[in-house]
């Protein structure tokens, strides 16, 4: 058995050959790429592969065709088979391609993709009874090709995607860039002058080299773009991350950071910390002397994570220690601030807030809970406990409100717990919450512990739960130790 190639089949296979070539160099770099997003390498990962099948098919088919044989008779068919059905297949990705970055109103890009997928489907068909009817090609006892009297037919679904492709690309050229636009016009062009040519003629197989060329071009126009996006999108990244971190710094120095907080004054001991679950937060904590025999507690937590519950936080940790410094009692304070965060709030935030005013010299309080969490007090030689009672509303969630206070007592050797919901709403990789009783047996593995060390031990019991689960939500927390 010889293979017999006419100058023009040599020439055929050379198209093929290279073509598979330059596919597999194409896969290649879509495999290797990093940065594409996971859709995009998907879709060339298919295209590719669809061509391959294309050509290869092809180049099987030019390399068998006069050889005799029943099995080389049916080779030949499969071949044609394939040939012609992932025609209509490339026809159908890049008409997905162009209808993707067309982007046409939602309501009309459903009825485009029917239309699409009604324009392939009647291709499978053809291509189907065409195998079995021979009404599109045969190959003669000699296992010769030929094209049959209806072979237009294998060429018309392909058509109808191609001049389909035409009008979107006149209908959305706004929505593409210049260079793409130009790269769809060409792949649109070039296979569609090749596929005239030959649906008159056998000769040199221009479809092939119009096709893999004009894919390639585009494909490298689209990454190039890509790339450029990519480039430009972390120039802004790389910004947004600078800003970012200065905010976090900015938000840090706001909060107190300098502990032992008050080393002259012995009657008391006070840590806190916040751990943000972004780069900003919009939990907040605060502590300082209204006058030497008072000082104020402050822990608060905003709905809403990042930027925006960060600006809020900023504002409204301002604004109750204006307050609370002005000689206004917890109530007046959360009262006068409910009613300036409600004005203008049209990103409809809201802050949780408990505040507690403590008379250094007695121990005695007023406190307000703001739709917070429930206070833990230890008292001394005891344990950590919950403190529960009926809180008043969230500040800024409601206009008009009058809060509330109440009155509590700390005696020498006493300890109080304050929090955010990021303590005992920690999630595990189980979706389990870390709960009260969990944080409890935190803070009452030391219950005389200091306060930094008390802290420590919570989130030490926080990271032991968790192991190692992304934090949902801010987690800030506030112990003081009254001496007396």
């Amino acid at each position: 058995m010889t293979f017999e190639l006419t100058s023009q089949d040599l020439i055929n296979v050379i198209f093929i050959t290279v073509g598979i070539g330059v596919c597999f160099l194409c896969l290649l770099q879509i495999t290797v790429s990093d940065h594409l997003r996971k859709e995009i390498r998907r879709y060339f990962q298919v295209f590719f592969t669809t061509i391959l099948l294309y050509i290869t098919s092809h180049l099987v088919r030019q390399l068998l065709t006069g050889i005799p044989g029943d099995g080389v008779h049916i080779w030949l068919n499969t071949m044609m088979f394939i040939e012609i059905l992932n025609a209509g297949f490339m026809a159908f990705m890049i008409s997905v391609c162009v209808l993707t970055v067309a982007k046409p109103p939602k309501e009309r890009e459903f009825r485009l993709r029917l239309v699409l997928m009604v324009f392939l489907v009647s291709h499978i068909l053809i291509t189907v009874m065409g195998q079995f009817g021979g009404f599109i090609y045969y190959f003669d006892e000699a296992n010769m090709y030929h094209r049959a009297s209806l072979y237009l037919l294998s060429n018309l679904m392909p058509l109808m995607m191609l001049l389909y492709d035409a009008s979107l690309l006149v209908k959305y050229h706004k929505n593409m860039s210049p260079r793409v636009k130009t790269a769809f016009w060409i792949y649109i062009i070039a296979p569609l002058a090749a596929m005239v040519i030959q649906s008159f003629t056998y000769g040199i197989q221009f479809i092939i080299f119009s096709t893999v060329g004009a894919a390639v071009y585009m494909f490298t126009v689209i990454i190039e773009d890509i790339n450029e996006t990519y480039e430009k999108q972390q120039v802004i990244t790389t910004r947004l991350s600078t800003e970012l971190s200065m905010a976090t710094d900015i938000q840090a120095s706001q909060l107190p950071s300098l502990f032992p907080a008050f080393p002259m004054r012995s009657e008391f001991d006070l840590y806190a910390s916040m751990t943000p679950a972004k780069e900003v937060g919009g939990d907040f904590y605060d502590f300082f002397l209204v006058d030497d025999d008072h000082i104020a507690l402050v822990m608060a937590d905003v709905s809403g994570k990042g930027v925006p519950a960060a600006l809020f936080m900023m504002i409204a940790r301002v604004l109750i220690k204006s307050h609370l410094q002005n000689g206004e009692s917890p109530a007046e304070t959360l009262t006068s601030v409910n009613q300036q965060l409600c004005e203008g709030n049209d990103a409809h935030l809201f802050v949780t807030v408990w505040i507690g005013l403590l008379q250094i010299s007695t121990g005695k309080g007023i406190a307000v809970n703001a739709g917070h969490e429930h206070p833990t007090l230890r008292r001394a030689d005891g344990k950590y406990e919950l403190i529960i009672y009926r809180h008043s509303p969230a500040v800024a969630a409601l206009k008009g409100v009058k809060y509330k206070e109440h009155e509590f007592e700390l005696h020498p050797g006493d300890s109080l717990f304050v929090y955010t919901d990021g303590v005992p709403e920690a999630t595990n990789a189980k979706n389990e919450l870390l709960g009260n009783e969990r944080m409890l047996d935190a803070l009452n593995k030391d219950p005389d512990a200091a306060p930094k060390e008390v802290l420590s031990n919570v989130m030490d019991g926080i990271n032991e739960f968790v192991k190692g689960a992304e934090q949902f939500d801010d987690i800030t927390m506030m112990c003081l130790k009254y001496n007396g």
